[in-house]
């Protein structure tokens, strides 16, 4: 068995712009794009203002509060 190389804390851009593709998906953001800075340019609603972003770990940390947030919204079937 290979053994895999360890795994950084920080997420990299292009997990950052998975996640970013899947809340847009699912319209849990209106929009996400990366600028030539390293920044996120965000928008949650259409109507709302865009938002800057420092890096990937911006992006992928509202990423757990939304999933707790969708979990407590479910309800309990076991």
């Amino acid at each position: 068995m290979i053994p895999r190389p360890p795994s950084s804390p920080d997420p990299t851009i292009a997990e950052a712009g998975a996640w970013a593709a899947v809340l847009v998906r699912r319209r849990l953001l209106h929009a996400a794009a990366l600028a030539p800075t390293g920044q996120w340019l965000v928008q949650d609603q259409p109507d709302a203002p865009v938002r800057v972003l420092a890096g990937p770990a911006d992006v992928v940390k509202p990423v757990a509060t939304i999933q707790d947030r969708i979990r407590s919204a479910r309800p309990r079937t076991r």
